[in-house]
C-alpha cells in the first residue's frame, strides 16, 4: 500500500498541472477579424505586434474574397447563420445602415466615447453612423481621385469643358490615343463614378430619401459621360473596365487622364513603373459654380453583437486604427490614412509629400446614399448607366426609367433610410 502513494501522488500533480494548463490556455481570448484578402495581408504585421503586447488575447484575421461584392456575401451569410465565427468585420463604408438596421453590429460609442471622430480629417468621419449610432472606425480612407499627366500639360483641368479640350489637344498631336479613362463596367465603380458626376453638374442620387435622377443636372451629367465615348475621348472599352483595367490602360501611356482610387498611386510610382515622376492627383471636374466631388469608399471596423470577446475586439480594433498603424499602413502599403494627426506627421510628409493632396480630396468625399438599400439601389443605377454607354438607350429616357425603377424600389421597401 504505501508503495501506491508516490504513484498516486504523481498521478495527482499531473492532474493539477493539466488543470492549471487548461485553465491558461482558456484564460486567451481569441478575437477574429474577416477581411478582404488585400487587407489581411496589410495588416499582417499589426496582428503580430498586437499578439506580442497582449499575452491574454489571440488575434487573427480571416482572409476574405478581393471583391468588395463577393466580401459582404461571405458576411452575411455567416451572420445569418446565427453562430458568426466572427468579432470584428472590416466594412465597405456602404453596408453600414443595412448591417446596422439588422441588428448585426454593436454601437460603438460605449466602447469608445463620444468623441470617438474627433481625430479624424475632414471627410473620413462620414458614412461610419447611422439611426444615431457609431457602428465603425475606419481603418483607411479612400475616395475617388482624377490622375492626371505631370509630363503632358502644366495644370490638371478642372470642369469638364477643359479635360474635353486638353483630352483633343493630345490626341491629335499624337501623345495618347484616348483622352480619359474610367469605371464604366456593369458594377459598383460605375455607380462611384455617377457620384462623383452628379455632384460635380449640380444633381444628387437621393434627396431626403427620394431619387433625384431625372433631374435636368442627373440627365446632364450621364449625358456628358456618354459622349467622352462617342466623341472617341473615352475608349469604348470602358464599358467593360474596372479599376484595373483603366490602371492598366493608363499606366500603358494610354490615356491623359483616369478616374481611380488612392492605391492607384503608389502602383504607378514603382520604380518599374513607365509614368513613374509623371502623375499627378486632384479631385474630379466639375461644371463651373459646382462642387468638386469625391466619392467616398473607406472600410472601417466594427464589433459584431453576436461577438463573446467584445472587450478583447474592442483592444484590437483601437490597436489597429490607432496612429502608429495608420503611419505603418501609408509608410509600408500606401493606404490614406484617416486621423487628422497623421495626415500631419512630418515623417510620413517627407516620406510621401502627396499627402497633403490626399487631405485635400478627403476633404471634398460625398456618400453614396445611407440606406438599409443601397446595394439595390446601386444595382438599378450601374445597369442603366452601363445600357447608356454602351449604346443601348439615350440618357434622357435612360435616367427618366432609373427615377421610376429607384421610386418603386423605395415604395416597396417602405421608404427605408
Amino acid at each position: 500500500m504505501t508503495r501506491r502513494w508516490p504513484l498516486l501522488l504523481l498521478v495527482l500533480m499531473t492532474s493539477v498541472l493539466l488543470g492549471l494548463w487548461s485553465l491558461a490556455a482558456n484564460a486567451v481570448e481569441r478575437v477574429n477579424v474577416l477581411m478582404p484578402a488585400p487587407f489581411a495581408d496589410a495588416t499582417a504585421e499589426l496582428v503580430a505586434a498586437f499578439n506580442r503586447d497582449h499575452p491574454g488575447i489571440e488575434l487573427s484575421v480571416s482572409r476574405g474574397p478581393l471583391e468588395t461584392e463577393a466580401m459582404s456575401d461571405l458576411a452575411i451569410s455567416s451572420l445569418l447563420l446565427g453562430s458568426s465565427p466572427y468579432d470584428l468585420l472590416l466594412m465597405d463604408v456602404t453596408w453600414t445602415p443595412k448591417y446596422a438596421a439588422a441588428g448585426w453590429l454593436e454601437p460603438l460609442e460605449p466602447w469608445l466615447g463620444d468623441d470617438a471622430l474627433a481625430d479624424l480629417a475632414p471627410g473620413a468621419e462620414l458614412g461610419n453612423a447611422f439611426a444615431g449610432h457609431l457602428w465603425r472606425f475606419p481603418l483607411v480612407a479612400d475616395m475617388g481621385l482624377l490622375f492626371w499627366r505631370t509630363d503632358l500639360m502644366e495644370a490638371p483641368p478642372r470642369t469638364p469643358a477643359e479635360l474635353e479640350t486638353i483630352s483633343r489637344r493630345l490626341q491629335a498631336e499624337g501623345k495618347v490615343p484616348w483622352g480619359y479613362v474610367w469605371e464604366g463596367k456593369q458594377y459598383e465603380g460605375l455607380s462611384c463614378v455617377m457620384v462623383e458626376m452628379l455632384r460635380s453638374f449640380g444633381g444628387r442620387w437621393l434627396d431626403q430619401n427620394q431619387p433625384e435622377l431625372s433631374s435636368p443636372a442627373a440627365i446632364e451629367a450621364t449625358a456628358w459621360l456618354n459622349h467622352l465615348v462617342e466623341a472617341g475621348i473615352t475608349p469604348p472599352t470602358v464599358t467593360n473596365m474596372a479599376e484595373p483595367e483603366a490602371l492598366q490602360a493608363f499606366q500603358a501611356g494610354d490615356a491623359a487622364f483616369m478616374r481611380n482610387w488612392p492605391y492607384a498611386w503608389a502602383e504607378l510610382n514603382r520604380a518599374e513603373s513607365p509614368l513613374r515622376g509623371k502623375v499627378g492627383i486632384t479631385t474630379m471636374v466639375s461644371q463651373p459654380g459646382e462642387a468638386h466631388a469625391a466619392t467616398q469608399g473607406s472600410w472601417g471596423l466594427a464589433l459584431l453583437a453576436s461577438s463573446r470577446h467584445q472587450q478583447a475586439a474592442i483592444e484590437a480594433l483601437r490597436f489597429l486604427t490607432s496612429e502608429e498603424a495608420q503611419k505603418q499602413l501609408n509608410l509600408r502599403w500606401g493606404y490614406t490614412p484617416t486621423r487628422l494627426s497623421v495626415f500631419e506627421d512630418p515623417e510620413l510628409l517627407a516620406a510621401n509629400p502627396v499627402l497633403a493632396e490626399l487631405e485635400q480630396a478627403l476633404s471634398a468625399a460625398v456618400l453614396r446614399p445611407l440606406t438599409p438599400i443601397y446595394a439595390q439601389l446601386s444595382d438599378l443605377l450601374y445597369r442603366e448607366m452601363n445600357a447608356v454607354i454602351t449604346g443601348e438607350v439615350q440618357p434622357a429616357p435612360a435616367m427618366q426609367q432609373l427615377q421610376s425603377n429607384s421610386e418603386r424600389l423605395l415604395l416597396t421597401a417602405g421608404g427605408a433610410g
